[in-house]
């Protein structure tokens, strides 16, 4: 049965999934969790309601029978409609629930991951991670927090694995200017609220540091025509998707 323990429970079904053949791999806050120590020092620790994964559209079938085995109730009107997509399994022990994104990450921005999936094992690479949260176009302090953690302990660098990679993030953004419109934005949201996490000046200007480099990663990658379309209509039209709310059961 599902674990109290939040990032216990995730290991729990990483464990099982890999034994079943089923490629989850988790993200969001408990990943950033998983993958960086900061996120448990004070100022930045903070609960976790929920565990996000990304899986394999093609095993949506498998995972729907492995979450049932974990002890999971599906939401079954969601699932029915959106399971191509995305589906939901409720933690009614623990008043809580899983969330797979079925290849595509879709929420304020839209991310193909299905290539990235079998890059780590067990959560996407710090990268996608970031780009996550900087997608978010109301982005609030909790995930700014969640992102000050990622910068603290990994640098920005030219490929995945321990660090942010730089140029993927970029190319991202070269691609689409409203991906490149959010996450700046966003960055520099990051650098005004680095006084509400109790950093030390020298972590500060670390988190800072690692920002601009990644900020300066993005802006010297060369866009394409789309983007330059795109960019001359700029904030007259709506650049991002207004997420639904989440369903209820």
């Amino acid at each position: 049965m599902p674990l109290a323990d939040v990032k216990a429970e995730a290991m729990r079904l990483l464990q099982a999934s890999s034994e079943d053949e089923i490629v989850l791999r988790l993200i969001g806050g408990v990943a950033i969790a998983i993958r960086c120590p900061s996120a448990t020092r004070d100022g930045l620790r903070r609960e976790y309601a929920d565990l996000d994964f990304v899986g394999h559209e093609r095993q949506s079938r498998a995972i729907k029978e492995f979450f049932a085995k974990a002890g999971y109730e599906p939401r079954a009107r969601f699932n029915a409609l959106m399971g191509a997509k995305r589906l939901i399994f409720n933690d009614l022990e623990n008043e809580r629930r899983a969330d797979v994104f079925l290849d595509v990450f879709e929420m304020s921005h839209k991310f193909d991951f299905a290539a990235r999936l079998g890059l780590e094992p067990q959560t996407l690479p710090l990268a996608d991670l970031l780009a996550t949260k900087l997608q978010i176009v109301e982005i609030n302090a909790k995930d700014l927090g969640d992102v000050t953690a990622i910068f603290l302990d990994h640098d920005v660098g030219p490929s995945d694995g321990e660090m942010v990679n730089g140029p993927y993030i970029a190319k991202l953004c070269a691609r689409d200017w409203g991906i490149y419109k959010t996450l700046t934005t966003n960055l520099a949201k990051l650098e005004a609220s680095l006084g509400s996490y109790g950093l030390g000046p020298s972590e500060s200007d670390a988190v800072r540091s690692k920002a601009r480099r990644l900020g300066d990663l993005i802006e010297k990658e060369p866009k394409s025509i789309a983007w330059k379309l795109r960019a001359r209509v700029g904030e007259r039209v709506r650049w991002y998707e207004v997420p639904e709310p989440d369903p209820a059961s």
